[in-house]
This record gives C-alpha cells, structure tokens and sequence, in this order.
C-alpha cells in the first residue's frame, strides 16, 4: 500500500486493548468541521494516518520472517522504551528486503541490545512468568532510572522560577533561549529509539515536562527579556493542529514581548508525516500562522530533525519543505551521528546535499547523549570525528554549515573542533559552542584523545588540571534582568 495521498494531522490516539491497533481521528476544534466535511468524507476516511506502538510492533505483519525469540526481545525492550510507527514509516521509509539491518528499521523498532542485560532479564522473566500488568510496569519503571531519563541536568537545573517557584514545561539553560514543552504536543508522528526525550512518552507523570498553557511561558519572558528564541519542542509540535499551535505561538507576538525575535518549532513531522504541511486539514493555516508570525517582525526557523538521507527523497517531504519555505520559514535540521543509521561519512554527505539542494541548512551534528538506548546507538568521539570531517570534505561550501560533533552536555555544547599533538600527545581540541555560563561561550580547551570514549565524562583534560566549567560561577539558574519584575 502506499500513502503519497494520505491528509491527516490533528491526532486523536484511540488504543483498541484487543489489537493495540492505533486509529488517527481529525479533532474538530470547537467541535465543528470548519467546512472540512468534504475532506473528512473523502481523503481522510479512505486513507487515515496509523500508528502502531510498544508490544504491538511485534505482531505487525511484515515482521512475519522474524522468529518468536525475535518478537519476545521486541516486546521485552517495548516495555521499558517507547516505540511508535506510522504506516508512513512502515510503507515508504522502511526497506523490509534489508530488515532488521535496515537503518529506518534500527531507529524505530526495539531491538534487545537496547538496554542493559540486567534490565533485560529483569523484565523478559516477568513475561516469560506471567506477572500482572501492575508488577510488570514496576519492574520497568524501576529500570527506567537506570537509563539516566534526564540527562544534562535537564530537571536539576535547567527548569527556571518563577515567583520562586519552578515553572513546569519550561527550561532555560542558555540565556537567550527559552525551551517550552506544550503539553497538548508531548508526543511524535513515529519515535525514534535513540531519542534523548524519550521519558516524555513512557506514561509516567514524574518523568514528563509538559507546559499547561501558555500562561507562565508569557509571565515568565516578560521577567526575562534577554530571551530572543523561544523553541517550541516536545514532542513535537507539529502534532498539534493549527489552531492548538496558535494558542502558543501568537502569545509571543504581543508588543510588550517584542524581545523574543526568534520562534523556532522543532520537528520531525516534515520527515515522518509530511501531510501535515502539504495537504492536512489545517495546513493552510499552518502556513498562515506563519507568515502572521513573519508580518510581526518574527522570524520562524523550522528546527528540523533529519536522520537518514532516504527521509527526504520523497516528494511528499520535499513538497513540506517547499511550502514552509513559501510562507517565510527558515528550515534548519539536526541529528545525532547513530550507530546502525547513519555511521557513516556517505549518509550525512549525502543527507547535506538533499538539504541543500531543498533549500534546508544544515545546523547541528550531535553525538547520540546518555540516555536511554545510547549503548546499541552511541559511536566513540574518535570515530564520530571521523566521520564529521570526511563528510565535510565530500560535500561543498554550502553544505558545510553545520557544527559538529556536538555534545550536548551538562556544562553546554561541546564542540569537538579537531585533534593536534602538543609535546608528543595527542589531544582532542574542544570548544563551548554554548555555556551555562555565558562567559565560557567560544572558550576552547583540550582532552585527552581516546578511541572508546563516547561522552565528556569519559576523556580527562589537558594541558590543564581542570575543565573550564569548573572554576567559573557556573550559573545554573537565568537571572532576571535588573529592573524588571517576574
């Protein structure tokens, strides 16, 4: 089956307990069609968009040449991850003569290697044993906290105060940037599994940042006016139908936040579910909303997150892409370098030239963080360099706009630039692409080289005792600006 004429975002997730099958029904907001009945009757009820998700991934008919050891691992590793694929994913993204090595496949199902054996076999008994679903989702939760679910000091201290209080759905680690997490867009078309936000999705209340309402994130930037960006994320907030993203985005246009000149939406939906923008029920409006955003005097980057080249050789994504465009959007993407997806210099050559050639900058090349299913997907520092600059030198000037690597630690982003040989050693060059302490910002400095280490806490400094993070001030917190009350 394909589905290049699939039209469908607003999503309603209705779970049959029987099937686990996922239907996506249009919401009407206000609970009227907006003289949408035509499409409903037509494109949308013939061709509505499918999700399947968790255990259910293993029953999916096109797994049928896998064994039932297979499908146990599946559903074992589908009880303490997220999982969730749409039939866009299933019929156009996913090359099943390849699978399971198949680099869409590797992103999106379970595979046991996963999560730590312990873990593993923890949950795998309490299948193979028959435990309720109660003690089961113990089990997970418990082993959840093994897997670092907030990595970077995201909790502990990039959530901001205000009134001395903490504002949920919030965070604020680099002085110009405001993150803000719309509860209504704490989910995804399809999840990756190496996901860093993945404890957004696993049902569990004390894991999840999620805003409310737009209330606070207004309060809060009216206090701190040396906010510029504010970044919509989730999630994604593209899973929200327009008028639902409006109720967050037009807040940001009022005179007295005349501070905030950026608002980036960071998504996938473009690359997972393109009909959102090309031929949705709303997508119009999307692109309206848009260019009221661009009248304003705002400007609109769409943070895109591209994994694999195949994601955008399609028309229906090229055609997303094309349309934001048109209406005054700028379109960046991002990835991390994933073992079992795109380790290679080839496909982020290639991924570059198709943003290119689209009208898409390249912007951020992370290394995958600690969190999570990191150890079936990290790749050595070392090795991820390499594959950076090989990449960078099979492509031309244009396409050699993004950063990399980039970890995205606790301190900030840390670049690694490059290595050199200072007194016979060999060394890392680093540098702070972004600080919590904003004075570190652009600071280089140097690490050990090592061919294993994967993250920062891995390597030891060099040509110095300490990181520089460690004798500044380190602020955890933005201040307010002085004068201006919260």
């Amino acid at each position: 089956m394909r589905t290049n004429d699939l039209t469908t975002i607003e999503l309603a997730e209705c779970v049959s307990a029987e099937t686990g099958f996922e239907l996506s029904r249009a919401i009407f907001v206000g609970g009227v069609s907006s003289g949408r009945d035509d499409w409903i009757g037509a494109s949308y009820m013939k061709n509505p968009m499918r999700t399947f998700r968790g255990v259910q991934l293993a029953d999916l008919p096109q797994l049928e040449k896998f064994t039932e050891q297979d499908r146990h691992e599946m559903r074992v590793v589908a009880n303490l991850l997220p999982f969730k694929v749409n039939n866009y994913v299933l019929d156009e993204l996913i090359d099943w003569s390849s699978a399971p090595d198949d680099p869409i496949f590797r992103m999106t199902f379970p595979v046991r290697e996963m999560v730590p054996p312990r873990i593993y076999d923890l949950v795998s008994d309490a299948l193979l044993n028959g435990v309720d679903r109660k003690q089961l989702e113990a089990i997970a939760r418990k082993g959840r906290q093994d897997l670092n679910p907030h990595p970077s000091g995201q909790r502990e201290y990039n959530v901001p105060l205000l009134d001395d209080e903490p504002v949920p759905g919030l965070q604020h680690k680099y002085r110009q940037t405001l993150l803000v997490f719309p509860s209504q867009g704490q989910t995804c078309h399809s999840y990756c599994a190496y996901c860093f936000r993945w404890a957004q999705f696993v049902g569990d209340a004390d894991l999840k940042f999620a805003a409310p309402g737009p209330g606070q994130m207004t309060d809060y930037l009216r206090g701190h006016r040396e906010v510029t960006d504010v970044l919509l994320t989730g999630g994604d907030p593209l899973i929200m139908s327009t008028p639902v993203l409006a109720r967050w985005v037009t807040p940001l246009l009022a005179p007295d936040l005349e501070h905030v000149t950026n608002i980036r939406l960071g998504t996938k939906a473009l690359v997972q579910w393109p009909y959102r923008v090309t031929s949705g029920p709303d997508a119009d409006e999307l692109l309206r909303l848009i260019e009221a955003c661009a009248t304003a005097g705002k400007s609109v980057a769409i943070m895109l997150h591209v994994s694999h080249p195949r994601e955008l050789e399609s028309e229906a994504a090229a055609a997303a892409v094309a349309r934001l465009r048109s209406a005054g959007a700028i379109v960046r993407a991002q990835a991390p370098i994933i073992r079992h997806v795109n380790d290679s210099p080839h496909a982020w050559a290639t991924m570059w030239r198709h943003m290119v050639r689209l009208g898409i900058q390249p912007y951020y090349t992370f290394v995958e963080r600690d969190t999570g299913a990191s150890s079936f997907f990290e790749v050595p520092l070392a090795r991820a360099l390499t594959i950076f600059l090989q990449a960078q030198r099979a492509v031309s000037g244009l396409a050699r706009t993004a950063r990399g690597p980039v970890m995205s630690a606790t301190p900030g982003k840390i670049a690694i630039d490059g290595e050199t040989v200072v007194n016979g050693e060999r060394l890392f060059v680093l540098r702070l692409l972004q600080a919590r302490d904003e004075a570190l910002a652009g600071t280089l400095f140097f690490a050990g080289h090592s061919e294993s280490a994967v993250w920062i806490d891995q390597l030891t400094p060099a040509l110095s005792p300490s990181w520089p993070w460690e004798s500044s001030r380190d602020r955890t917190r933005p201040e307010p600006i002085e004068g201006v009350s919260r």
